[in-house]
């Protein structure tokens, strides 16, 4: 694949798309923490992995409609419970994204002598850490009824499990149901025992984190699909999907 700049990046905080305040992006990042074992008989420091950790750091503009609720309504009630982000590097089918469910730390705005005035908001992961995965919407993606997406190809099998989040924008409807499939050929494809959100039924807009034990297999190719029982007209929503690659991926 060739370099990519970052236009046309995504951001979304709650199932709230905040892409078109955001100002820039200061870090969005994590890993484990390193710790030193390093013996008194060495020359060069050994560590080992600790904990997961990460951060999303962004720069905000001020926007504040009463009418249609902002950026500023979402970040400015600096909330003590969890929030779930996502940064998508892109918002084309199968595109990375970074997850996260998080702490909001800090709203403190800074006014220049030019008159400009932005935001700096933190979050800090609880729990989880940063997970990087595919977009398996294209960026926010509008069903009008039960509709199977199209199949992401992860390149290969994996027995480790998956997590995955939901960011709903919008609904109108009587319920809807977002669940992931796995296939083999991209062809025949089967629901993933687990993997199945929260029946959607109002309160848009809002995110969900699910996840599978780390034993379970994921075949090669995966995609997001609605189900309903009793119909819905619209549902704006987004998926983020994790596979995990290596054995005793545990949180």
């Amino acid at each position: 694949m060739a370099k990519q700049s970052g236009l046309g990046d995504a951001l979304l905080i709650a199932g709230f798309n905040a892409s078109g305040d955001i100002q820039q992006l200061g870090r969005i990042g994590g890993g484990p923490a390193l710790l030193n074992f390093t013996g008194i008989d060495k020359s060069a420091y050994e560590r080992k992995g600790g904990l997961r950790d990460g951060a999303f750091e962004m720069t905000t503009f001020f926007n504040s409609d009463l009418v249609t609720p902002a950026t500023h309504q979402e970040l400015s009630a600096l909330p003590r419970t969890d929030v779930i982000m996502m940064y998508g590097r892109g918002t084309a089918l199968g595109d990375p994204a970074a997850s996260i469910v998080a702490k909001q730390v800090g709203y403190d705005p800074s006014r220049g002598d030019d008159g400009m005035i932005t935001f700096a908001v933190s979050a800090l992961p609880n729990g989880y850490g940063v997970e990087w995965g595919r977009q398996l919407t294209a960026g926010v993606r509008t069903d009008t009824g039960a509709t199977n997406g199209t199949g992401v190809d992860t390149t290969a099998s994996a027995d480790f499990g998956a997590q995955a989040y939901l960011h709903v924008g919008a609904f109108t409807g009587t319920d809807a149901t977002v669940k992931i499939q796995d296939s083999a050929d991209n062809a025949t494809f089967a629901d993933v025992a687990g993997l199945a959100f929260t029946q959607i039924t109002g309160g848009a807009p809002f995110a969900e984190r699910i996840a599978v034990a780390n034993t379970t297999t994921i075949r090669r190719y995966v995609r997001a699909v609605t189900v309903t029982t009793g119909g819905f007209a619209s549902l704006a929503f987004t998926v983020a999907f994790v596979k995990n690659e290596i054995a005793g991926v545990t949180f």
